[in-house]
């Protein structure tokens, strides 16, 4: 298949290059919807990987790359299954997650991600499953889970210390703080900046400038130079169902959904 419009996304191939758009309002939250549209994304890698040299993942919405995880939905459905029962669903989602970011992240071709505004969560996990991250100067990343008692479950945790130390790893965590794109390009975590409005015209030149090089000597190096941390990241759901079934978290939850504004998200 090298194109599907669905819900929540979209993508398209030609010439060798993927472009996935996101586009879920209010701010491409990650649920069951696009979980489903992810993995029917990567399950097209076998049929486009042979004729694919890059994939750019990129963002419709004005504002936002995205907001990460599904806060919302994930309460709606923790709420709804007894207490014991509830370790057991975000296992299965998380699992599932785990499966698109791993596809993603060891993918034979070249992963780009093209982002522009906010940048959080599960969006800067799906951001760090790809190879290359260009942001726009408007770019701002951020993990603010430990805000209502867990971790970053989508990989996060175990790609960003894979790729800058645990140093990184702990700012964001433990402040919940955001990087804005200087600062997230001065400590490598985005290996281009882009003016505002011009990371998908990078991502683009990047992407073409990819394709003149050997596939099979770019996918030799690719897995040579990026080793996927899969025990840490069985670790991680691990770490996050043992917190996510608290009441401290259903409480925060319960909080984060009753918020009138349209992103609380947003640190």
């Amino acid at each position: 298949m090298k194109s599907f419009q669905g819900k929540t996304l979209r993508w398209e191939w030609r010439e060798g290059v993927i472009e996935l758009t996101l586009d879920h309002e209010p701010a491409n939250e990650i649920g069951t919807a696009m979980l489903r549209e992810l993995e029917q994304f990567v399950g097209a890698f076998g049929a486009l990987g042979k004729e694919t040299s890059s994939c750019i993942i990129a963002s419709a919405r004005p504002q936002v790359f995205s907001a990460g995880g599904d806060l919302r939905e994930l309460y709606r459905q923790a709420i709804s299954v007894p207490e014991k029962e509830r370790a057991k669903g975000i296992r299965s989602f998380l699992e599932r997650i785990h499966g698109v970011m791993n596809a993603i992240d060891a993918a034979p071709f070249v992963t780009i991600a093209a982002v522009h505004g906010a940048c959080l969560g599960g969006g800067l996990e799906l951001a760090l499953a790809c190879d290359i991250i260009i942001a726009d100067k408007m770019a701002r990343f951020a993990f603010p889970e430990l805000r209502l008692g867990f971790i970053p479950g989508f990989g996060g945790i175990p790609r960003l210390k894979r790729d800058l130390g645990n140093g990184i790893v702990r700012d964001l965590l433990f402040t919940g703080r955001t990087l804005n794109a200087t600062r997230a390009h001065a400590v490598g975590l985005a290996s281009q900046l882009a003016g505002e409005g011009q990371a998908l015209a990078i991502a683009r030149s990047t992407a073409a400038q990819v394709t003149k090089y050997d596939p099979v000597a770019r996918a030799a190096a690719k897995k040579f130079i990026k080793a996927i941390p899969y025990d840490e990241l069985r670790r991680e759901i691990d770490i996050f169902c043992e917190l996510f079934i608290r009441p401290e978290v259903m409480a925060a939850l319960k909080k984060f959904v009753q918020d009138s504004g349209s992103m609380p998200y947003l640190p």
